[in-house]
């Protein structure tokens, strides 16, 4: 097991006490404007491309990655509080925002999904080149979390050397039963709410490749099932939504993972059942370390007082693991 490490316990808000309220209030109230970025859009090697929004720290200070969950990008609230965390550290930070998101359409026909890991593997190649040997840290949320997880099991031991450490929050360690939660829960809300913005750039992508999807059918979706059925799956070679999941679930991959890597990830999360968390794969690694909260929602875990000074826990908690990987300890956990 990784040696315990110091931690400010998660607690949370009392006016927001629940899972669903956590996630609402992290997701909408708690949030700050992002901060100034440099945008740029990287060529990959199959004709397409990736936006990699940046900020500057100190020369030679550690690059946080970060990866946003389904839908997701840049103004993303968790994204934006670890670009403001990173900042006020004199830290890198860098974010990536998967093809199709952040507002613009991808070129090619295929666009991103839960294990989909080959634009980080060429992100993190790109950015251990440009960052010349100091260390970067890799954070993912939901989906980002998955692929982070997935990536790190699948590198194994090649893992680039400038990678210190990771941190997965509220990881979907098993894709069909999340998606399962998220089709029947609050009468399929949750599901319903992310396909309000994943059908209609499935409809754009039937558009732009006329043939490649039965757009009717596309339109009338209302599960995450019904969806990576018609589209995740024939878009990106999988059978259909079963073989998709079963086979990009994360904790398949846990096993092989060789950076330190925090799990934190909450028992009352909406969209993720605590059944499916990985303790016997933690129990079994050293690699691993869990923080497994009863509260916090799905990728929200506010704390604080009043409404006005709420504020965001699981950022300052990543970023405070990341310090203490550095080499021999060193380096302060950044200011809040």
């Amino acid at each position: 097991m990784v040696s315990m490490v110091s931690r400010r316990p998660f607690a949370p808000v009392w006016w927001a006490r629940s899972g669903l309220a956590q996630t609402l209030v992290g997701s909408w109230r708690v949030h700050r404007p992002r901060p100034a970025l440099r945008l740029e859009r990287w060529e990959t090697l199959d004709g397409d491309f990736v936006r990699l929004h940046l900020g500057d720290g100190r020369e030679g200070a550690p690059t946080v990655l970060v990866l946003h969950g389904l839908e997701g990008s840049v103004d993303s609230a968790y994204v934006r509080e670890l670009a403001w965390r990173t900042r006020a550290a004199g830290w890198n930070f860098a974010a990536l925002e998967f093809r199709s998101c952040g507002g613009e359409l991808n070129r090619l026909l295929r666009s991103y999904h839960s294990g989909e890991t080959g634009d980080l593997d060429f992100v993190v190649a790109e950015l251990s080149r440009r960052i010349a040997g100091a260390p970067l840290f890799a954070v993912g949320y939901s989906l980002g979390a998955n692929v982070l997880l997935k990536w790190l099991g699948e590198r194994g031991d090649a893992v680039p050397g400038c990678v210190r450490a990771a941190a997965a929050v509220s990881a979907p360690y098993d894709l069909e039963i999340c998606a399962e939660q998220c089709d029947l829960r609050y009468g399929g809300a949750i599901a319903r709410s992310f396909l309000r913005t994943l059908i209609p750039k499935a409809l754009a992508k039937a558009a732009q490749f006329p043939g490649a999807l039965d757009a009717d059918a596309v339109r009338r979706c209302r599960t995450f099932r019904s969806f990576d059925d018609l589209v995740t799956a024939p878009l990106h070679g999988f059978a259909d939504a079963c073989e998709y999941w079963r086979t990009q679930s994360c904790a398949q991959f846990l096993p092989a993972v060789r950076r330190p890597s925090l799990l934190i990830s909450a028992a009352d999360d909406p969209l993720v059942p605590a059944r499916v968390w990985p303790r016997a794969q933690v129990q079994a690694s050293p690699w691993l370390h869990e923080e497994f909260s009863p509260r916090g929602g799905h990728a929200a875990f506010v704390a604080g007082g009043w409404p006005l000074r709420a504020r965001r826990w699981a950022e300052g908690r990543v970023l405070e693991w990341f310090a203490q990987q550095l080499e021999g300890g060193a380096g302060a956990p950044p200011p809040g």
